[in-house]
């Protein structure tokens, strides 16, 4: 297994591959080339505005020496370098490495262990969402073209300048991890960014389960149990169609349409098809569909009314404010961007008594939730 605070071997040779790796026998001279690394930096480049799946465009994978883009569109068989990224003797490190860990996980499984510079750069004193380019311009000195941000990579073929700016985003990976680290290990915090990369490890931060799809639904307002039952049931089935056709979710159904069928409870396809918005096609196809959900809810006739909302209760916000004052005075004894430290959803579970919270747990109780409960 990768240690986070083992050296970076320095390999001092060049494979003599060109830098789009794009044929069969030029993948295999990569994977051998990255045989015994204990280290590698790892990057891609995807689509996804019209697949629930992100179509994988580009792997880049660097080592101390050389930066080269695999090309997924052009190698029918990426076994090789799932062999790779699998390996836990190898470290790969990214930089916001979550989507990419996702987008990966059908090609290859789960990618571990994983340095996650982004992560390690918030706990180094950096803005919690650092940039890479940011990140490596801050500590590293380097300016990194973007001009070709919004790329579309599936188009083919690829100019030597999107080739060069894909290498740019794993070039100064390793260096720049080796420069956190060194940070981190100077600021005592290397068993924190431990902590925080722990979560990485766990397949199921990576993927969404249907039953708790609801969960990610935007503006659904608080709902009695019919209703909520209701939204479980639509977002459930929406996430598996979406799966099924490989199509964005919002293409199935978006959410502001899901939201008034939880709201309104129609139970005919002419009350389905009166709701502001509703596209005839989506009735028409799939009407049926979201009956059978509204009638497996089991909300009553005529539907509860809504509850409401609750008022705002200023003992807590009070308490609230009392603990973001003490949390905000921390992190500005320890240069972290407050965010990182705590959000304001962690103090607010804090607040309510919930003791599974974040600042209950591991580092943050030491540095934030010690200090939080003695001040309650």
């Amino acid at each position: 297994m990768a240690r986070l605070d083992a050296p970076i071997v320095q390999i001092h040779h060049r494979s003599g591959l060109q830098p789009l790796v794009a044929t069969a026998p030029a993948l295999a001279a990569l994977t051998t080339a990255l045989a015994g690394l204990t280290r590698i930096g790892l990057d891609t480049e995807f689509l996804r505005e019209r697949t629930y799946r992100a179509q994988l465009c580009l792997v880049q994978v660097a080592t101390a020496d050389e930066a080269l883009c695999i090309d997924p569109l052009a190698l029918p068989d990426l076994a090789p370098l799932a062999s790779v990224l699998r390996q836990e003797s190898v470290l790969k490190v990214m930089h916001a490495s979550r989507q990419d860990l996702e987008v990966l996980l059908p090609v290859a499984g789960l990618t571990r262990p994983v340095f996650d510079t982004q992560i390690a750069a918030s706990l180094a004193g950096l803005p919690a969402q650092v940039g890479y380019a940011e990140a490596v311009w801050r500590l590293l000195g380097q300016r990194l073209d973007k001009s070709h941000t919004r790329t579309d990579w599936t188009r083919r073929p690829l100019s030597a300048e999107q080739i060069e700016y894909a290498r740019d985003d794993v070039r100064y990976l390793l260096p720049l991890a080796a420069r956190l680290q060194e940070e981190l290990a100077r600021l005592g915090r290397l068993e924190w960014l431990a902590e925080e990369l722990a979560s990485l490890a766990d397949q199921r931060t990576l993927t969404v389960a249907a039953e708790d799809a609801w969960l990610r639904v935007k503006g659904l307002r608080p709902l009695d149990p019919a209703r909520e039952r209701l939204a479980r049931a639509l977002a459930a089935w929406r996430e598996r169609a979406a799966v099924e056709h490989n199509r964005p979710r919002g293409w199935i159904l978006d959410d502001t349409l899901l939201r008034e069928i939880v709201l309104q409870v129609p139970r005919t396809l002419p009350a389905l098809a009166a709701i502001p918005s509703m596209p005839p096609g989506l009735v028409k196809r799939r009407g049926a569909e979201l009956l059978e959900c509204v009638e497996r809810a089991q909300v009553s006739q005529p539907p509860p009314a809504l509850p409401r909302r609750p008022r705002p209760d200023p003992v807590k916000a009070a308490l609230v404010r009392q603990l973001s004052s003490i949390s905000l005075a921390v992190a500005r004894e320890l240069n972290l961007a407050p965010e990182v430290l705590a959000t304001r959803r962690d103090l607010e579970q804090f607040a309510d008594g919930r003791g599974e919270g974040a600042l209950l747990r591991g580092w943050r109780r030491a540095v934030l939730g010690e200090r939080l409960l003695a001040a309650l």
